[in-house]
Formats: structure tokens, sequence, C-alpha cells
């Protein structure tokens, strides 16, 4: 067991009110916390160290359900690290968000009828600084509500003096060793965003579009392409064909006529062809599409731009200035003019790329960009997981990291924005290109400029779990903190985040993981498992739900629904009960206090224990090796469902209903049972505080009079089992549950008393005559008993006078009409048991279902003429 907690508190709660009110306890417990320093890291501490980063949301975000849930899990796990003895660091911040931050003042700017060009680059990016400071940031307010224990003091922003030092030191090494690129390739673009965006920055969706198919060439000498983009045909240089298909062999080599220009194209065989699809060939345009960029690098294909950045044509006379979308149609008719066009579908419903800023329609785009060369940096990711260094849970999610990180294209890092970190490169007036350092002088003189272009917003959160330690400079919290231990983010950037501070981490830090375990989870959904956006009417502010019912009510629930790497149902009715359950918790406790509940003192002898305390502290040690097996392997609805049914039915239904009796009678037996429930009241809040802190926290300190769970210890198993005292309770439940259940079958309510006879032949039992009448409503049995029904039950003979209470012919007939069902259920079971072709074919879970259905069915025939030899005769 735990040893108590000696300090003393500051302003404790002395009494409990009759009802818990979250509001009232919340906020001001959180700054206690805050200001007494519980969640501030001592990196000059003896203590072992645990380290976990928030992934750092965006700085116009605000909290959403997705951030409570994986901040209630990150907390979990710090809070109960801190109690087990460790210098816990959850360290938070946020990210500077290029693309999203600035389209938000460049909105502003609209409104006042600005572009960012009247203000120029300086001013735009000073508008934004004023921005963050007025706007941005909400999410850490939201953050103190919903009880996150990180250590503020070290508050970390992607663009803050000391990261911004770090993204040009590793910038430089990067580009020292040849790994960071400037080259043309194809990226995806936004022509609202007017930027490349990265993969992740793409959501694909369902477009109903066209797909036409055209003739190009001559006679013998033509072939047919089909296209969703007819518009991108004016940049064709090729059309391409597999090097095996036997219908264009004729064809391979030879030059053809491109509709609507007066250029010919030359027909290529290439391998990426799939001669199945379609008509077998593909037109090529290596300036507008990725595979077809790589089909004309094979094939040493001229590259045609058709479009600009706004997606407006620049070339061919009658098209020259159409928007993109209007050039496809005038395109497509004027190939049926020539009579180009063999077929036509529309609508036909395809994936199509979509800004995640905007939502405009991503497209394609042939661009001079700046690269990280990913190859030699992605086989060391890949490594560190394949020896063990870093664990992914849960492990069958390995095989999609693996998928990315073996299969990698070089990463786009330049971004056309003002926003961000500005690509520390210099290009001078004869063509020389300097990269400049943290530190140094920027090249100066007539004609030096420096790029335009900033770094993607992954290339500085990559750095997020060494840069938010000090890196470059060996800090003390660096040396203290770093490898950080856990990582614990959604599946959905497992590619675009988690494996670029894989890959950043092991190449800064000299080989060294930048975590140790990579814990994934799913992606919280409605109750119906329906994907929550803004967009839909689905979508749940969680602050609203703290507002009615609780942080900690918000906090069990999604724990309770947290099954590793699996998404995470949530609906406001499963709220309500976990504001039920800390409602229960707080009338429970209560309830102990004014019964004697105490932690003063030694905790008695087990000699001088009755069974039923002997019994719950069993259960509690099995519970605490239980939540800690389930803690150590990222199990957060196991360990939230264990917790909250020890809790609610074995502390607070069972023991503390089994010992009431003992408390109402007084003297030793209660003295040593008040100091049991203390413990196991004490203990149990220390179990459930990582979870539920809030309330567990206002609970303990008035239990316990000790100073904060925040600082507590973390309970450890003692070893103390007692089979033979689970054994006997385990008879009472029996006896207790198999009554409620025929008193319910009559019709009689909870608080109904009935006289009965207790015959209670089993040793274990008789001792509990007493709780087992209390929780049944039993009362002696007094002149004029008749026993009208009797229950054999578990050693036990429980006979009841329910004369004037039921109608006994209604009861038999319903009885008889249940009896019925049952033996049906049996026989129709038995029938396909015994049914050997059934067996044979049936698989084995369907067999299983069946014998369960038989077993249940033998039960309650056996329940049903219990009850019906228990009814008075007529």
């Amino acid at each position: 067991m735990t040893e108590n907690a000696q300090q003393q508190p500051t302003a404790p709660i002395t009494e409990l009110p009759t009802q818990y009110t979250p509001a009232e306890v919340e906020g001001t417990l959180y700054e206690r916390w805050v200001e007494k320093g519980y969640f501030t890291a001592d990196a000059k501490s003896d203590k072992p160290p645990y380290t976990i980063v928030i992934p750092p949301p965006n700085v116009t975000g605000s909290l959403h359900l997705g951030h409570a849930f994986q901040h209630t899990l990150m907390d979990a796990l710090t809070r109960r690290k801190r109690m087990q003895g460790y210098e816990a660091l959850w360290l938070p911040g946020m990210d500077h968000a290029g693309i999203a931050t600035q389209n938000k003042v460049e909105q502003q700017l609209a409104e006042e009828g600005k572009s960012r060009h009247d203000l120029g680059r300086e001013e735009f990016v000073e508008r934004v600084w004023q921005w963050k400071e007025e706007y941005g940031g909400r999410i850490l307010g939201q953050m103190r509500r919903l009880g996150d224990g990180v250590d503020w003091s070290r508050e970390r922003f992607t663009m803050d003096e000391g990261l911004s030092k770090a993204v040009l030191t590793i910038f430089r090494r990067l580009y020292e060793d040849e790994l960071i690129y400037r080259a043309e390739r194809i990226i995806n673009w936004c022509p609202r965003c007017l930027t490349a965006i990265s993969d992740i920055e793409v959501e694909y969706q369902e477009d109903a579009g066209e797909l036409v198919s055209i003739r190009y060439g001559e006679g013998e000498d033509s072939l047919v392409v089909a296209t969703t983009r007819a518009e991108t045909m004016l940049g064709d240089t090729a059309v391409a064909v597999h090097p095996d298909d036997e219908r264009y062999q004729h064809l391979i080599g030879k030059q053809i006529k491109l509709p609507l220009t007066d250029r010919t194209i030359p027909v290529v065989a290439d391998t990426h062809v799939d001669p199945a699809f379609g008509t077998g060939a593909v037109k090529v345009t290596p300036a507008h599409d990725p595979n077809d960029f790589e089909i004309g690098r094979r094939h040493d294909l001229p590259s045609l731009t058709i479009m600009d950045e706004h997606g407006v044509i620049t070339v061919h006379g009658p098209f020259l200035g159409l928007d993109r979308f209007e050039a496809r149609s005038t395109v497509v008719g004027a190939l049926k003019e020539q009579g180009r066009i063999v077929a036509e579908k529309r609508p036909y419903m395809h994936s199509v790329g979509h800004c995640s800023r905007c939502k405009t329609t991503v497209e394609p785009r042939l661009s001079m960009q700046w690269w990280v060369k990913v190859g030699p940096l992605a086989e060391a990711a890949g490594d560190a997981v394949r020896d063990g260094r870093v664990k992914i849970h849960p492990e069958d999610m390995s095989k999609r990291y693996f998928d990315w990180v073996d299969n990698m294209h070089d990463w786009c890092i330049s971004r056309q924005l003002w926003w961000g970190h500005r690509i520390p490169i210099w290009y001078g007036p004869d063509g020389e290109v300097v990269c400049v350092g943290p530190d140094e002088e920027p090249p100066t003189g007539e004609g030096w400029t420096q790029d335009s272009d900033v770094l993607d917003t992954w290339f500085s959160s990559g750095l997020w779990p060494f840069s938010t330690l000090g890196w470059p400079e060996q800090t003390e919290d660096l040396r203290k903190f770093y490898p950080t231990d856990v990582l614990l983010t959604g599946h959905d950037i497992i590619f675009f985040w988690v494996a670029r501070m894989m890959m950043f981490g092991l190449y800064a830090m000299d080989g060294q993981v930048p975590f140790h375990t990579i814990a994934l989870t799913g992606l919280v959904r409605d109750e119906f498992g329906k994907k929550m956006s803004k967009s839909n009417p689905n979508a749940v502010d969680p602050l609203v739900w703290m507002d009615a019912y609780g942080s900690d009510a918000v906090r069990f629930t999604l724990a309770n629904g947290a099954n590793p790497g699996a998404d995470v149902p949530i609906g406001e009715d499963w709220v309500k009960a976990s504001r039920n359950f800390t409602n229960k918790i707080w009338n429970a406790t209560r309830f102990a206090l004014m019964n004697g509940a105490t932690v003063e003192g030694p905790l008695p002898d087990a000699s001088q224990m009755s069974a039923t305390d002997r019994w719950i502290l069993s259960r509690l040690n099995t519970t605490v090796a239980q939540v800690d097996a389930y803690y150590d392997d990222y199990q957060f609805a196991k360990l939230a469902d264990a917790l909250y049914h020890f809790a609610w039915d074995e502390v607070f239904d069972w023991y503390v209903e089994l010992s009431k009796t003992t408390f109402f009678a007084g003297g030793e037996q209660a003295r040593v049972s008040g100091r049991v429930l203390g413990e196991v009241l004490d203990v149990t809040l220390r179990l459930l505080h990582p979870v539920i802190p809030f309330v567990t926290d206002a609970l303990w300190t008035t239990l316990t009079g000790g100073e904060s769970l925040v600082i507590g210890e973390w309970p450890a198993d003692s070893g103390f089992r007692d089979k033979d005292a689970e054994l006997e309770i385990e008879l009472v439940q029996r006896v207790v549950t198999e009554v409620r259940r025929f008193r319910k079958d009559q019709g009689l309510k909870d608080g109904q008393k009935v006289p009965a006879r207790l015959e209670l032949d089993s040793t274990a039992l008789a001792p509990h005559e007493a709780a087992i009448r209390q929780l049944l409503r039993l009362q002696p049995e007094g002149e004029g008993f008749a026993a009208t029904a009797t229950l054999p039950v578990a050693g036990a003979m429980v006979a009841l006078d329910l004369s004037g209470t039921i109608d006994v012919a209604a009861e038999r007939k319903r009885l008889a009409k249940d009896l019925a069902a049952a033996e049906k259920e049996k026989a129709q079971a038995n029938a396909k048991l015994g049914n050997e072709a059934f067996l044979a074919k049936a698989p084995d879970n369907v067999v299983d279902k069946i014998r369960g259905r038989l077993a249940k069915a033998d039960e309650d025939i056996a329940r049903i003429k219990a009850q019906l030899d228990g009814l008075p005769q007529q």
C-alpha cells in the first residue's frame, strides 16, 4: 500500500458540499497546481526523466475533440510517471502554421480592401506577428480548462528565437552534406494560396468530372487516349504505350500530330503504362502530372508549362487567358469540331485533390523548389524501428510506417509564402549561391538577394523533440530530457510528421532516436462512427461539454474509448454517464468520511479484518496490478474500464453497502473497516487521478490532508491476496443478485420490505446475514410468517412471505411462458449441435455462440423452475 502524504495542504477543502459542481472546483484547482509549480520539471533533479513533447497545435487553432482526446492520454501518462517518482516533463508549444496563419491575416487585409502586396513583405510579416499576439494561441487557455499538466515555463513556438536558430543550423548542415538541393520538379500547387503545399495539406474527395477519349494522329498512325483534364493536352509532349503491347508496336518511335496545335509528338514505350487499362495508351504532360514527369525524365522529353500560378492558360491563341476550368470545356468543344472526341462520360466520379486550407482544386505543376534528399535519412528512420530502438504501438501499425519510409520521395520544403522561416540562401550578381547559417552575416553589396521562399511548416516541426530542449546548444534540458519517451499522436500523420521527426532526430543528434515509443491513436468520431468536421452538424466543441458536465467527464469518456490505433466514437450520453461516475465518486467519498473512513494510523492486521475487508483489499491490489499493466501497454480503454468497474461496482456498490451494518453498529470492527475504507479510497483516488485529476484531487486532499495528488505517490501492488475472502464475498454477491432478480421479476419496488427467513447453511454466508438483509430489504420473519416463495441459491435458502404483494396465478402463468421459451431455445440449440453436417460447415465462432446459447438456456430453465417451485401452491 502507499504511504500517506505528510505535507499540509494550502487552503485545504475542509468539508465536502452535498453535490459536486465542477465549475466551482476545476478552474481554481488548476491555477493552484500551476502556481505551486507542480508541472515544472527540474533539469538538475536526480530523478529519472520522463519526457513527452506535445504535438504542437496550430497557432490559429482552437481545442477540438481530437486535441482533447490526445491531450487526455498524454496528461494521464505524465501524471502517472510524476507520481511514480520521475522528473516528468510535458512540454507545450504551438506551430506557426504558415499557410493557415497567412490566410487569416490576408483575409483580414481583404476586409480592409488591401492585399499583402500593398504592405510589402516586412510590414506584412509584422502584421502577422501582431495577429499572433492578439488572436493566436487561444488553444493554450483551453488546454488549461482540460487540465493539461504541461510545463508552461518551457512553452515554445516554432518561430521563436531558439527554434529559428535550430532551423537555420540544420538547414546549413543538410545543405553542406548535399542533402538539401534545388531542382525543378512536379509539386502540389494551390492557385489560391499561390504556394506549393505538402501531401498532408491535400485533401482528396470524389468529384463529378468528365472523362473524354481523344483520337491523336491519323489513320493507322492514330491512337486514343482518355483524360479528365482535357486542357492539359496543350502541354503534351508524347503518348506512352507499354513496350509489349502488340497493338502499338508499329507506332513506337513514330511522331504523331497533336490535335489543336502545330506540333508532332513521339510515341514512347514505357513500362509504367498498364496495357489492360483503358486503351492502353496515355498522354504524357511532364509539366503537369507527377507520373508524366517521371516518364518525361526517362525519355528525355521536354516539359511545357501551359498555365501560370493562378491556373490560367498561357499558350495557344484561342485558349490564352482562360481559367483552367473554362479552358477544359473550350478545348473539348474545339476537339469535337475536329471530330477528335471518340467518347465522353459525365458525370465521371474520380478522386481530386483539394487544398486543405481554402478547398481550391490542387494543380500539379512543374516548379523550381528546394528539396531534401530523403534516401539516407529515411533508411536510418526505418532501421531505428527495425532494430527495436523505437517501438511502434500498436505493432501492426509498423507496416504502414515501413511502407512510407522505405518508399519515400524527396521532400519539397519550399513554400511561396511570406510567413515562416525564410530559406537562408543568398544569390549573388554573378550566379553565386551562399547558405547563411545562424549568427552569420549575409553577403552584402549590389545584386545580392535572399531566396524569397519560406520553409514548409513540417520542416521546423520535424525538429520539435530536440529544438524545444535548446538544440543546437548543449543545454541542461537537452542532456536531461532527450531522447523523449513517448510520442503520442494520431495515425493520420505517421507519414508526414512522425517520419520527419525520426529523420531529423537521428541526423541532428548523432544517431540518438527522438523518442523510444510511438503510440498511435485513432481519430475521434461521433457515436455512429462518422467523421466529425466543422461542416457537419455532428461537430462538437469539447468546451461546451466541459461547461455542462465538467472536464473530468469529458476526459474519462475519451480515455474509455481509447483502444490503440482504433478510432474513438463519442456521444453526449456517454459524457453524461461519465459525469454520473464523477458524482458517484464524490457522494461515496462523502458517505465514507461521514462514517469513519480514515487514513490515520497503520492498516490493521488481516486477522482483525472481516472477510469483506480482506476481499476489497485483495481486489484493490489486483486492480493496481491490472492498471499498471494496461498503462505500460497503452491500453487506456481497458484501464479506464477496470477503474470504472472497480470503483463503482466493487467499492461503492458492494463494499460500502456490505459494510453499512458494521458502520452503523460502531465499535472496534467499525474502526477497522473505517481504516480499510480509507485505504481503499486513498488508493482508488490515486489510480483515478491521471485520467480524472480534478475531482480526485479535491476528494483526496479532504480524505488525507495531503497537499495534492499531483505530487502524491502512485500506489504499488502490495501483493496482498485473499482468495478465500474473494470466494466468500462472491457467494454473498450471488445470493444478493439472485434474490434481487427475483424481486424485480415479481414487480417489487426497490425499497419495499419483505419478511424473509434465511437458512445460510454455508459457513461463509452466515456472518453476512445482517448485510444480506440490509441489501435485500428483508425483514425478520415475525408472527404469522408464511413462506410463499423459496429460493435455493449458492448454499442458502431464502424463504419470502409475498402474501398480499403478488398475484400468484399471474406470476405462475408468466413464469410458465418464460420456461416454454427457454426450453424451445434449448431444443433449437441441441438440434443444431446434433447436426453433423452443420458442425462440419459452421465456423468455430458460430458453434461456440450456439453452445453459449445452450448453456444460457439451461441456466434460465433451472432458475425459472426454482422460482416456480418457490411460489405457493394453489
